[in-house]
């Protein structure tokens, strides 16, 4: 069993498991709204109309049942699983969705009957920031719990203990030793990825996690380039929801959104912080997201050459491989040593037909004035070109056929990025992904490489191709 992920607006596949999960997996499944995106979208009679329905004890319940107004990604996905780990940027309610689901663990169809779980582990990087965040915090465990349920804090003990006799009580990943001892049947884990000693903690915690017929855990965190989090997300037994900011912009202020936006997105920042994606370099990579990010700026007025090459995919096939479209321009005034080059747009085709591709393509040239279009040809030959003619039939085409294999043609390029020669603009994220994926002894992605190809080719034909014409610089004797 593989590693399932259920992103924002994705639907759920109902469960055997019974109770309000089963229920909760129906209503996913059937696409519906949640009942807080109904009620802001229902005229105001139908909103009264809704209330008025609900008997006294039901509408007083409502503002704390969370199924009634969370978000795709809160929710805990269908099936059985060990770990729930929920990736997403800042500000994307992942807190709120770990609070209530200890909630959901713990408690039981009355305020003194048991729950699920009676054993819980609260687990962040500090007790400070466990006690302040997961407990006391503004989307913590106290702020989301009625009144007849809410559990006291005992801070001697650190713990919160129910009325139903459920604890949960607070550890540090500074001490992992702390877990040696205790025993739980659920645990919530905060901030996983920036935690100093992260692997020992959750080994330790994945021993005390031992209680009960099937332990779980969720695990809250923006993502982190880091091998803990990998290898959690790697394991079979876990599930993994994501989310971007945005995803909780009814509770942001639209200021902070703008402001971030404007600020890191399109960048590798706002990428891990913003969009929840988690971004991993392949050992040996050609390109690092350092090397990426230092060789961001926004392109100049004018470019000596524009470009727009193209790894075309003549399958059309859904679910195929991508048509890689990539435009670039070059300043080459004086040397050649001193040109430098703009990657200006990322303009692939996603599973499109071949048509589909050639109208993209021959739409980036006409919107950034290009001056050419190189195109691959090794698969398609003369169809690849008649394709694109069939849209422009002036279009200048030249047409390259790969000799050397992808990294071999890539090392050149990745050089250019090493001496500051190549610039990105902002929002090339998928392309970025890719490009660290590649190493010297191959891709280590899923698929195929197009966008990189495309690149490639692109900066290939405006500054290593002209560069070799030029000759070395001699000294001359006078």
């Amino acid at each position: 069993m593989g590693r399932r992920t259920l992103k924002t607006g994705d639907q759920a596949a109902p469960t055997a498991s019974g109770g309000a999960e089963t229920e909760r997996s129906t209503l996913m499944q059937r696409g519906l709204r949640s009942g807080g995106a109904w009620l802001a979208s229902a005229t105001p009679e139908e909103v009264e109309s809704f209330l008025d329905g609900l008997s006294p004890n039901a509408l007083l319940s409502l503002p704390w049942l969370f199924e009634v107004w969370a978000l795709p990604h809160q929710l805990p996905p269908p099936g059985a699983w060990k770990t729930w780990v929920i990736m997403g940027g800042r500000g994307a309610g992942k807190t709120r969705a770990g609070a209530e689901w200890v909630r959901a663990e713990v408690e039981g169809a009355g305020p003194t009957d048991p729950g699920r779980a009676r054993r819980v582990a609260l687990v962040s990087e500090t007790v400070d920031q466990a006690r302040e965040v997961m407990v006391f915090g503004d989307s913590g465990i106290l702020a989301c719990t009625p009144p007849d349920r809410r559990p006291v804090w005992e801070a001697s003990r650190r713990r919160l203990v129910w009325p139903n006799g459920a604890v949960a009580q607070v550890f540090s990943a500074h001490d992992p030793e702390s877990l040696r001892g205790p025993q739980f049947d659920a645990a919530w884990v905060d901030e996983l990825a920036k935690w100093k000693r992260a692997a020992e903690t959750w080994d330790m915690l994945q021993f005390a996690l031992r209680l009960g017929t099937s332990p779980r855990q969720v695990v809250t965190t923006t993502p982190r380039n880091v091998e803990v989090l990998k290898a959690v997300l790697k394991n079979p037994s876990t599930v993994l929801t994501q989310a971007p900011t945005e995803a909780n912009r009814a509770w942001l202020a639209p200021s902070f959104l703008e402001e971030v936006r404007a600020r890191y997105g399109g960048t590798r920042l706002g990428r891990q912080e913003l969009d929840g994606v988690l971004l991993e370099d392949a050992e040996g990579a050609l390109w690092t997201r350092a090397m990426i990010e230092r060789a961001r700026s926004e392109a100049p007025e004018q470019f000596s050459r524009v470009v727009v090459a193209v790894d075309p995919s003549v399958a059309g096939q859904a679910g195929g491989d991508e048509c890689g479209i990539v435009v670039a321009g070059v300043q080459s005034d004086g040397p050649a040593s001193e040109w430098r080059a703009w990657v200006i747009e990322d303009a692939t085709v996603a599973g499109g037909s071949p048509q589909a591709w050639a109208e993209a393509v021959v739409s980036a040239y006409r919107r950034h004035g290009a001056s050419r279009v190189v195109a691959e040809v090794n698969q398609g030959g003369a169809l690849v070109e008649a394709l694109m003619r069939s849209v422009d039939a002036f279009l200048p085409v030249t047409k390259v056929q790969a000799a050397q294999g992808k990294a071999a043609r890539a090392e050149p390029v990745a050089a250019l990025y090493e001496q500051g020669r190549v610039t990105h603009v902002r929002g090339l994220g998928a392309l970025e992904d890719q490009m660290c994926r590649m190493g010297r002894g191959g891709y280590e992605g899923r698929g195929s490489p197009d966008r990189v190809d495309a690149l490639v080719w692109a900066l290939t034909d405006m500054m290593i191709v002209p560069a070799r014409g030029r000759g070395v610089p001699q000294m001359r004797s006078l």
